[in-house]
């Protein structure tokens, strides 16, 4: 599934993971999913209620891949903010990677208690 679509994202990066996995899912779907693709700018809203939103949809073992713009690009979101907001969303992350030029991605999975 993905969530955030917009004219910023990496095309490069979404064609791989299109190649990757089969078609995309949009964010009105009701399937459940095991993978949730967000990409998220500060401008989106509350991170915490975006996360939530992703998390809803995942199968037990499904993983969020968080897609945040780098530093000192249009949109960026401090990573603290994002451990933050992934810790009050029941997520926690449990990879960090360069996923584009422009493009931080955040592995998360459901935190277990």
């Amino acid at each position: 599934m993905e969530i955030g679509f917009d004219t910023d994202v990496d095309a490069a990066l979404r064609t791989a993971v299109i190649e990757a996995v089969g078609e995309l899912l949009d964010e009105d779907s009701d399937e459940i999913v095991g993978a949730v693709l967000l990409w998220c700018r500060v401008e989106d809203g509350d991170l915490v209620d975006l996360l939530l939103d992703a998390r809803d949809p995942l199968a037990d073992d499904g993983v969020v891949w968080l897609l945040t713009p780098k530093a000192g690009r249009p949109g960026h979101i401090d990573p603290a903010d994002v451990a933050d907001s992934a810790e009050q969303a029941g997520l926690k992350s449990t990879k960090t990677l360069n996923a584009s030029p422009d493009w931080v991605a955040s592995r998360m999975v459901v935190a277990r208690r």
